[in-house]
């Protein structure tokens, strides 16, 4: 990767080993020519891999003679541009512990300046227009270095040499408080003061970061966090959090050992951290949620406003709901001025808009749940080189978008959900922005079979050599087998909400065998009908009551039960007919859908303001109770088929004895274990297979997931779960990448 410090780094090695020649960057990578003794050369060598920077990834490393020149000193050389570019791209990074140290330290001349970095830390992707990755083809190019910051980047031996963002205060970007009108109250230093104080004054500010803005509230003020998510209208899902060190995050979180590995880490995403209860944290921050999703600050400018005395603010992305986040300073306060009371803004331009990274903990495991601003674009290797350049376009919710080069997987940053013109624009803004980048033009488009998908209809639209439909719960379980550089074929569980399946009916309780071509469905769930289709995710009473209409056939319209006598009686009626007649009432094995039953027979969440709350929420309340509910399929062999009404009408007694539904949802998540193991037992026996690949939304969940590791483990099954991109929509696109690059070789 460029813009790592490797040159630096080559320099100071050949120089340490007593060798002539030259480094530069090109294209393609890093070209290196030596001239010296053979033992000089091989200490070198040794020592590239082993020494390398902290954000260096070495791909590769190709050796050949050439003829001496009798060089007598090593250099720099200038960067090339090639015609092939193979470089790989940086993600941005966090602010590192040199450059924090000279920012609170008042002898220093970059004391409290907000865009300190060096080749250790600080913007990349978000800034970078073309490769090389030189100064001029970065939005750093307007700001002309002073003499003191040209010297230092002239400098082998110093921090900052060939450091493309370095600047000061005398030749770099600025910070302005704007108000909402546009006005300029101050500037600056002043600009971060004046910016704590309204904070303090439980004010919201939008504050421009890495990849784009921030809301920003003080997160121990309950009014203030109330009324960022009525502006917002974010009515309960969890705003993540900033606190300015370990030791403040530990007095209202119980982080492990993994936890604070993940917080302290180059990339600082969010951590989903258990509460510590009486913590100082404002309830609305993360309401009936056992986590806070917290960060440590990651740009200069956040430690300057975290030093202002803050236990925590809120920081959480600067849109509207389900909207991208906001880049541009204009387009900010055209977008967030009925939201912000103040913008916090700089001058740097931002490229390329990106999100902050969340990551969730499963036993010592880290699992990203949103890979974005610290991980992206980073490449994940593909087993074998792909013969063609190919893009993945994803799925609809929770997109992400893969480039294919070579043996490398380019995942796009979480883009979201493409449900709304500004979202798709951001979709096809960004594909175009990393097409450029990685100078690839796609002969092969994969996409998901879903005909109604905006993701399909945009890859359909575009001209390519092969267009490869992909099975939705196929892409989640070779995404996985990527990540694990597993090859062959695998057992795969992939449990979601919705995937369009091979025979046109809804999937999502998937039991396959599968490889990087092919798979087979050995088992699922039985489908249950979804009275008005999609009307169901929004309303999981409905689907109670196709569940409990499965069960109970006509009966489930008289039962006392709260989904039930949610639903007016007109409506019921109507449900009913629709049901018996298969009227807009397509069936579905989604195991998504049957925790939003379960959870709205349990009154747990009943009208869900965002994606998955449900099942989120259903999770929340299930203690260790360890019985479960009957939940098995007519055979022992594949196929599989569980049926679900056996399970609901145990549910239903319990609700009928009194039974607390901590212990109701305990026993149904109890019961989804028993069929994950069910299912990989009779996989094994009837295919012989012992590898089993966990993918889906649901094994976001982790009193269940923890489970299944552990079931399936003590079983001898070897586990995989995914661990560089999401158990979510935003792994399907690295799946289809892979299978397209499969079924396309030559």
């Amino acid at each position: 990767m460029q813009g790592v410090g490797f040159r630096p780094f080559v320099y100071r090695l050949a120089r340490r080993c007593s060798l002539a020649g030259w480094v530069l960057n090109d294209s393609r990578g890093v070209e290196i020519e030596l001239e010296g003794s053979q033992k000089d050369i091989d200490d070198f060598a040794e020592s590239l891999e082993r020494e390398a920077p902290p954000l260096a990834r070495i791909a590769s490393v190709t050796r050949k003679r050439v003829t001496p020149l009798a060089e007598t000193e090593f250099v720099i050389r200038p960067s090339q541009v090639e015609a092939e570019k193979a470089t790989l791209i940086s993600p941005d990074c966090a602010t590192c512990d040199d450059c924090v140290g000279e920012l609170f330290d008042p002898s220093d001349r970059r004391y409290r300046y907000p865009f300190i970095n060096c080749t250790n830390c600080g913007p990349r992707y978000t800034i970078i227009r073309d490769f090389p990755y030189d100064r001029p083809l970065t939005t750093m190019s307007k700001f002309k270095m002073c003499s003191a910051c040209q010297a230092e980047y002239d400098d082998p031996a110093d921090r900052r040499f060939h450091a493309q963002p370095n600047a000061c205060w005398d030749c770099g970007p600025g910070v302005t408080l704007l108000q909402p009108d546009g006005t300029v109250p101050s500037k600056n230093d002043d600009a971060v003061a004046q910016s704590a104080r309204l904070l303090r004054e439980g004010r919201i500010l939008a504050i421009k970061g890495l990849g784009g803005f921030h809301l920003s509230v003080d997160a121990t003020d309950e009014k203030a966090v109330a009324r960022l998510r009525r502006r917002k209208f974010r009515e309960a899902k969890p705003l993540a959090i900033m606190s300015p060190s370990l030791e403040t995050i530990r007095t209202f979180c119980r982080p492990s050992p993994t936890h604070e590995k993940l917080l302290t880490s180059v990339q600082r995403p969010i951590v989903l951290c258990p509460k510590l209860p009486g913590g100082p944290i404002a309830e609305s921050v993360a309401p009936r949620s056992r986590n806070f999703g917290v960060m440590l600050p990651y740009t200069p400018l956040h430690h300057l406003i975290m030093r202002e005395g803050f236990v925590a603010l809120v920081m959480t992305s600067g849109n509207q709901t389900d909207e991208p986040i906001a880049i541009d300073n204009d387009e900010a306060l055209r977008r967030l001025g009925g939201i912000a009371d103040a913008f916090l803004t700089h001058d740097r331009d931002i490229l390329t808009r990106i999100d902050d990274s969340v990551i969730a903990v499963m036993g010592d495991s880290a699992v990203p749940v949103r890979r974005a601003r610290g991980f992206a674009p980073a490449p994940i290797e593909l087993p074998r080189p792909a013969d063609h350049h190919i893009l993945a376009v994803g799925a609809e919710g929770k997109n992400t978008f893969c480039f294919v080069r070579d043996n490398f997987a380019f995942p796009s940053q979480h883009i979201g959900d493409l449900d709304t013109p500004i979202a798709l624009g951001f979709f096809e803004e960004v594909i175009e922005r990393l097409q450029k980048l990685l100078q690839v033009e796609p002969s092969v488009i994969a996409h998901d079979l879903h005909p109604a998908y905006l993701s399909t209809a945009y890859a359909k639209r575009r001209p390519a050599q092969h267009h490869v439909g992909v099975q939705h719960h196929h892409a989640h379980i070779v995404s996985g087998m990527v990540e694990h550089s597993l090859e062959g074929e695998v057992i795969g569980l992939a449990l979601d909400g919705t995937g369009y399946g091979t025979d046109g009916t809804i999937w999502g309780s998937e039991l396959l065998v599968a490889g990087y071509r092919d798979f087979r469905r050995l088992g699922w769930l039985k489908p249950t009908p979804m009275p008005g289709g999609d009307r169901c995710v929004e309303s999981p009473d409905r689907m109670a009551f196709s569940f409990l209409y499965s069960a109970y056939g006509t009966a489930a319209a008289d039962l006392k039960l709260s989904p039930v006598e949610r639903i007016p009686s007109d409506d019921r009626i109507v449900l009913v007919q629709m049901l018996e007649k298969g009227i807009n009432s397509p069936p579905s094995s989604g195991m998504g859908r049957f925790f939003d039953a379960v959870s709205a027979l349990l009154d747990v969440c009943p009208n869900p303001s965002f994606d998955g709350q449900p099942a989120i929420e259903l999770e929340f309340f299930a203690d260790d109770e360890k019985g479960a509910y009957p939940l098995e399929p007519p055979s022992e062999e594949p196929p599989l088929v569980f049926d679900p009404s056996p399970l609901i009408r145990a549910a239903v007694n319990d609700i009928g004895k009194g039974i607390p539904r901590e212990v109701i949802s305990a026993r149904f998540h109890n019961s989804i274990l028993s069929m994950c193991v069910k299912m990989s037992l009779a996989a094994r026996a009837a295919t012989g297979l012992d590898r089993v690949v966990l993918s889906g939304g649901v094994f976001q969940n982790q009193y269940l997931t923890e489970r299944v590791l552990a079931e399936l483990s003590e079983r001898g099954f070897r586990v995989y779960l995914h661990n560089q991109v999401p158990p979510n929509d935003g792994c399907i696109s690295l799946g289809q990448a892979a299978i397209a690059a499969e079924r396309t070789s030559e």
